[in-house]
């Protein structure tokens, strides 16, 4: 019974994890708090709730692989559809994992690959948190309750808002003109 309590609750606080990292990004990219501030501590709380989101996933999986209730063997929790118990829902929380970790190693890489490539992979936060939030809600027992649905309900508000406010910004971004670039010969220093 331990294990199923602990498969929960990581379960729970991952999504929180996750969501909130979302949340913080976009407060950066979105320019919600301004266009010249850009506070390092934002940034570091942003990657620091993502690292913690893998490791409370690990946690989840590990915990729903231990728990002897519903019998969940590493197939299940690695391979979509695989599960007999919900496999859908099930599958959800697989390709969550899935997404979650390929933007966490492209974020850790993000030194050794393109800026473009990265970007790419990191607008899979998204359907990442489309995914989890449908997982938690079809799979768990706390997420798909009325006070879950409304909790899931006020963080995709918010993504949406912010998202909406960052698609406004490039938009206007890109109806400006390009600086003009001054070559570093041309400079009288």
């Amino acid at each position: 019974m331990t294990w199923w309590y602990v498969d929960r609750s990581a379960g729970l606080v991952s999504w929180a994890l996750l969501s909130a990292s979302i949340v913080f990004g976009l407060l950066l990219s979105s320019k919600a708090l301004g266009g010249k501030v850009r506070p390092n501590w934002i940034q570091d709380l942003h990657r620091g709730l993502s690292g913690l989101a893998v490791v409370f996933v690990g946690v989840h999986v590990l915990g729903a692989v231990a728990d002897s209730y519903l019998h969940f063997g590493w197939a299940e929790v690695l391979v979509p559809f695989a599960s007999s118990w919900r496999p859908t829902a099930v599958a959800w929380g697989v390709v969550s994992m899935y997404l979650l970790v390929a933007v966490e190693a492209t974020s850790l890489l993000r030194k050794h690959i393109s800026k473009a490539a990265w970007r790419k992979v990191h607008f899979l936060s998204f359907p990442l948190f489309l995914t989890a939030t449908a997982h938690g809600i079809t799979a768990g027992t706390e997420l798909g309750t009325t006070a879950g649905i409304a909790a899931a309900a006020i963080v995709t508000a918010a993504i949406a808002g912010l998202t909406t406010l960052r698609i406004i910004h490039e938009v206007e971004r890109s109806k400006q003109p390009p600086r003009p670039r001054i070559p570093a010969s041309a400079t009288p220093f």
